[in-house]
């Protein structure tokens, strides 16, 4: 449609503010990668003295947080990084979007809308903003410290089910609603002196157009705070989590709204054009599913990360007490379903070098060479508190005795303390992804899924992926860019232009449809479905490990 076309020579940028680290991806007006950046929190801010980018308080039980100032820095950072090669020219960017970690919130002390509204483009962002958080350290998306705020929402409401009807979600521990109450019943002065709250992808987007920009529909809905059918906050659980809160959110946006021109801050310090456009940012996972050009309600995708995270589309809001719905961030007329695990890559890395010497080859080879099921070994590893399960941080493993792989008479599991190196290697990994797909077949996603989509850092591991295949029983595609955020967040850009230029909603589809393979969009067959008996087996497997968590989370759940 000429009508609804790209204008040619037109950049997208599309950023990712994760736990780690800002990346930045460019798209041009034929949806190709032509510039990607990325600063690491941990090596390139080093004064901030993050580990993985977060700081884990020793004091209080489960509290995880990052330093506010280090975000700000980091978009200073990586468009000196952009603005740095000479053939990258800011003035072809006609929009911007981004992705945020989900969960995390940003406290604003009161007179800060004034701050943003007068930048002086001489000067850093981070020397003028250093002073306007009421809260220093944003919780973020790894804290569990606010059990009790969970309770006391979902009490309120008329129970955790209720919760997940209004919301999407039971109250979850790293939610924005319980880190608000928390801050609300702790630190009420705090409170008091905040006039806004943002998450991570509304922060960011704010920082942009030098005002505050209004928090999306879908990163809304993971908060425990919005009506996720009405998509407008919902005012049973607002007062169950704070007084005057509302006032202090700001309205909602869908996610393809334009939230305001570019900033003329950095219109003047990096040579944007005045009519480029800020897209709404929206959460991590909605920009992936974007990424991914996910649209199918048999497909699922596995994004591999800090967390880890499995997702599909539904037509239908099915309230659950485990996983998440929220608006699909690209099509007003379904949902995006969701599952998230906390223990990922980071529990996979302490056992690479743990029992594989610190080598991603050693760690491949023990998976090489040990035989699929494991000779009935079983392992559950948390070196956080996890989400799904509820379980907190420890090991646990066990030998299932009488395991034939034809069915699960007679079997027993017994706990033992260690198994060797190889066989603690693929039981971690059986076990992380028996786990999901355990969990996407009780949330009632499709099972087996028509195929998987992996994405994130470890979506590079082929051998990762195989037993992904072969767990799930089907085929595994991968896309040329691991970081599929910040790419989404790139595509969500084109895509919210278009639909302000036209003044209403456009399908997504219509930027890329009938050429997606001559993209960076386009998704490439990584893994064949192996053999359909070997999934069968593995789906006994599955049972005994659900059995044995369900035995767990009875003795050692937390909330």
């Amino acid at each position: 449609m000429a009508d609804l076309s790209l204008p040619p020579d037109s950049f997208f940028l599309g950023f990712d503010s994760s736990t780690q680290s800002l990346k930045a991806t460019v798209l041009d007006s034929d949806l190709n990668i032509i510039k990607t950046e990325l600063v690491h929190f941990d090596s390139d801010l080093p004064h901030y003295k993050t580990k993985d980018g977060v700081y884990r308080d020793t004091t209080v039980n489960g509290r995880i947080v990052s330093p506010t100032l280090m975000w700000v820095e980091a978009l200073d950072l990586i468009l000196q990084k952009l603005s740095s090669d000479s053939n990258f020219d800011f003035g072809k960017v006609i929009a911007v979007s981004g992705s945020g970690q989900q969960h995390g919130s940003v406290y604003w002390s009161k007179g800060s809308s004034e701050v943003l509204r007068s930048l002086d483009s001489k000067r850093s962002l981070k020397e003028q903003l250093e002073n306007v958080f009421s809260v220093k350290e944003s919780p973020i998306w790894m804290d569990s410290s606010t059990t009790m705020q969970c309770k006391e929402i979902e009490n309120a409401v008329g129970g955790a089910m209720e919760l997940s009807q209004i919301t999407g979600s039971r109250a979850y521990e790293r939610f924005t609603g319980p880190q608000i109450r928390k801050i609300f019943m702790t630190q009420g002065d705090t409170y008091k002196s905040t006039e806004r709250i943002s998450l991570v992808s509304s922060f960011m987007a704010s920082l942009l157009i030098g005002d505050y920009a209004s928090i999306d529909e879908t990163d809304a809905a993971g908060m425990n705070l919005m009506d996720v059918k009405k998509r407008c906050w919902s005012k049973s659980a607002l007062e169950a989590t704070a007084t005057g809160l509302e006032e202090k959110l700001g309205k909602l946006a869908p996610a393809y709204a334009t939230a305001g021109s570019i900033s003329q801050y950095f219109v003047e310090r990096f040579g944007f054009a005045k009519n480029c456009v800020v897209v709404q940012w929206s959460g991590d996972n909605p920009n992936s599913l974007a990424g991914l050009t996910l649209s199918t309600p048999g497909d699922l995708a596995i994004s591999l990360g800090t967390s880890d995270t499995v997702f599909g589309i539904s037509k239908e809001h099915q309230p659950s007490l485990e996983g998440h719905v929220f608006p699909n961030p690209v099509d007003p007329e379904s949902y995006m379903v969701m599952l998230v695990y906390k223990n990922a890559s980071l529990t996979r890395e302490e056992i690479r070098d743990r029992c594989a010497e610190g080598s991603w080859d050693v760690f491949n080879k023990y998976l090489q060479q040990t035989q699929p099921l494991n000779n009935g070994k079983l392992g559950f590893y948390y070196t956080e508190n996890e989400i799904l399960p509820p379980l907190p941080v420890g090991s646990h493993r066990y030998i299932l005795e009488n395991f034939s792989g034809e069915s699960l008479n007679g079997v027993k599991e017994r706990e033992v303390d260690e198994f060797d190196p190889p066989t603690e290697v693929r039981a971690l990994i059986e076990g992380q992804f028996l786990s999901k797909r355990a969990h996407t077949e009780r949330f009632g996603m499709p099972s087996p899924p028509i195929r998987i989509i992996a994405t994130g850092g470890a979506s590079a591991n082929e051998n990762i992926l195989s037993w992904i295949s072969a767990i799930f029983g089907c085929d595994v595609y991968t896309v040329q860019r691991p970081d599929s955020a910040s790419l989404g967040a790139a595509l969500r850009a084109a895509h919210g232009w278009l639909c302000n230029k036209k003044g209403s909603f456009v399908p997504i589809s219509n930027l890329y449809e009938g050429k997606l393979e001559k993209t960076s969009l386009n998704c490439k067959l990584k893994v064949k479905a192996g053999d359909a008996n070997v999934a069968s087996t593995y789906g006994l497997l599955m049972t005994k490990r659900m059995e044995i968590e369900n035995k767990l989370v009875e003795k050692l759940g937390h909330f």
